[in-house]
């Protein structure tokens, strides 16, 4: 028996959130977020008691769980690894072919974090009314086209991110720039994936808020997860700022900025990666 809508939320034309009664009494919502991290959606009984309820089957949670772990492993591994290059940039020999050596095996595994995040969305449990509201479980997909759904949006904009910034280190190992050949090589790039990591995060934001404007909710572990990567997205954008190289001078804005910020915000990916790890069913 379908049960009717009472309340749908969201951000713009996108929904996050919706509620229904049920006919033997107290609602049931289903979350965005929530239902393609751990499969559940969450009861209110006629009391008033509000319970997780996990409704995906057996097999669609344990893909959660294998498909989350694979993207968080990723992030953390890429966050640390790209924190240990801004080190070497800093404090190390100054090679500059041995710090971008490290950033591209970061970027490798950021890039797989970002893969895997989608992959995520494309096979997680989906809503189904007709069910009676259960989570309903689709075949496997490599890939898919989903715009209308924020957060396929926000995972492929993550992905896209990833992959410019594959751009931006593999243009690292080239020598003898010019300086404008660097900041177009290599400074755009970074700044592009910057912006798309900043409107990724954005996008997570509006998923789990059910609105527009960012909010606050210290007791979701997802909203810790997003907030954590936003701010690391941030300092990722403060750092390519202070790396664009001024033609007058031939050198970086400021290389102690440029470093630091890559290396606190992946610190921030990699906690973030920690984070994920629990965000599972």
């Amino acid at each position: 028996m379908e049960h009717p809508e009472h309340r749908a939320e969201g951000a713009g034309p996108f929904t996050t959130r919706l509620t229904w009664h049920r006919p033997e009494g107290g609602t049931v919502v289903w979350e965005s977020r929530p239902a393609r991290k751990r499969g559940a959606l969450s009861v209110r009984d006629p009391g008033g008691a509000v319970a997780v309820s996990p409704t995906a089957d057996a097999g669609a949670l344990d893909r959660l769980r294998r498909l989350n772990s694979l993207a968080s492993g990723a992030f953390f591994l890429g966050g640390m690894l790209f924190a240990l290059g801004a080190a070497v940039a800093q404090f190390g020999s100054g090679d500059p072919v041995e710090s971008a050596s490290i950033y591209f095996a970061g970027g490798l595994f950021f890039t797989l974090g970002g893969y895997t995040s989608l992959l995520q969305v494309l096979n997680a449990p989906r809503h189904s009314p007709a069910a009676g509201g259960a989570l309903a479980t689709t075949g496997w997909r490599w890939w898919g086209y989903e715009p209308m759904r924020l957060d396929w949006l926000s995972t492929f904009v993550l992905f896209a991110g990833t992959l410019v910034f594959g751009v931006n280190l593999l243009d690292s190992f080239l020598q003898g720039l010019t300086v404008q050949q660097t900041n177009r090589l290599i400074w755009t790039p970074d700044v592009i994936g910057c912006v798309l990591f900043l409107v990724s995060g954005h996008l997570a934001f509006a998923e789990i808020c059910h609105r527009s404007r960012p909010c606050v909710r210290s007791r979701s572990l997802g909203w810790w997860v997003v907030a954590v990567n936003q701010f690391g997205s941030v300092l990722f954008m403060v750092s390519a700022l202070a790396a664009f190289t001024r033609p007058s001078t031939q050198s970086l804005v400021n290389t102690d900025i440029a470093n630091w910020g890559t290396l606190c915000g992946a610190l921030c990916f990699a906690l973030g990666g920690v984070l994920q790890a629990f965000e599972r069913p």
